[in-house]
């Protein structure tokens, strides 16, 4: 009992990470109906501009603080969010009436853009860096359970950012225009909604919430490199199916889901080599049995 509690817990802010990126994925795709490959590596530029702006916020609130951390996650965020109106600007919005194929290819060409781009010497370069600590981290332990106070932190930020999603997308005008855009582009541009502005405003949330996953996961790893993207999007990208894309809860659920399975079968032995097998083998499931996932809905397309 008491290890089957240790992996729920660590399984639980595992999952919340990959629910937190999944949000991203799920929002773009939610508006666009398609899957931005970019935003992975959105993820580590989260991750190194708060790599780049922790001594420096550390200056003025002191090193390893709330405050600390509370500024350097909203610089960051920001950061991130005019890096992802930049991509759809100048990447996806000029194909935007063309093929989803065609926006699926440059999303895998945006993303290794970034990612051969941050290898480079002149920018991040190829070795990896010890991330700074942000909070400090305490070991709470109750009888043989021990739980970080950093997982603590990002299962209750996760919480708080998947309300506030919920609550932007279905009590807002900003909402109402992107679930508008969402089922009719054509029809929500002639009701005055500016098509432009509200999926501008969708890539500036989901790369924010990008930024925030990605300094989470650092938070965890052992360093961050220009290529730590990859893994953790390709989880949350897998959360998001699980869950139902284009479902905020979905890709809550799914996110959890995934960190669980993930968590209990990595801490069995001769089964914690297979976790990302395990992973992708859920995805094949998903998609042969339940292809709208746990909480999404089979929805009929015109041709």
């Amino acid at each position: 009992m008491d290890w089957f509690l240790q992996q729920l817990i660590n399984g639980l802010a595992l999952g919340a990470i990959y629910a937190l990126i999944a949000l991203g994925y799920t929002m773009v795709y939610g508006v666009l109906r398609f899957i931005n490959f970019a935003h992975a590596d959105v993820l580590m530029l989260g991750a190194f501009a708060a790599y780049y702006l922790a001594p420096a916020v550390a200056k003025v609130f002191g090193p390893a603080t709330v405050p600390t951390a509370l500024t350097v996650m909203v610089l960051s965020a920001a950061i991130c969010a005019v890096i992802g109106m930049l991509i759809e600007f100048l990447a996806y919005r000029p194909l935007r009436h063309r093929p989803r194929l065609t926006v699926l290819i440059t999303a895998i060409g945006v993303s290794l853009f970034i990612e051969y781009t941050g290898q480079h010497e002149k920018v991040f370069g190829a070795a990896t860096k010890a991330f700074p600590t942000l909070l400090p981290q305490k070991e709470i332990i109750v009888g043989a359970l021990r739980c970080s106070s950093n997982d603590l932190v990002v299962v209750g930020f996760t919480a708080v950012l998947l309300f506030a999603m919920w609550y932007i997308v279905q009590r807002t005008k900003v909402g109402m225009a992107m679930r508008a855009v969402s089922f009719n582009e054509q029809a929500a541009s002639l009701m005055g909604v500016n098509v432009n502005g509200i999926i501008s405003f969708t890539f500036a949330i989901g790369s924010a919430l990008a930024a925030i996953g990605g300094i989470f996961f650092a938070m965890r790893a052992p360093g961050i490199e220009p290529l730590m993207g990859v893994q953790p999007g390709l989880r949350a990208f897998i959360a998001a199916v699980l869950g139902g894309i284009g479902n905020l809860p979905g890709a809550a659920l799914g996110g959890v889901v995934l960190g669980l399975i993930e968590t209990f079968f990595g801490g069995m032995p001769g089964l914690s080599d297979y976790r990302d097998a395990i992973a992708f083998a859920l995805l094949i499931l998903i998609l042969l049995f339940r292809p709208a996932g746990l909480l999404g809905k089979m929805q009929m397309e015109k041709v």
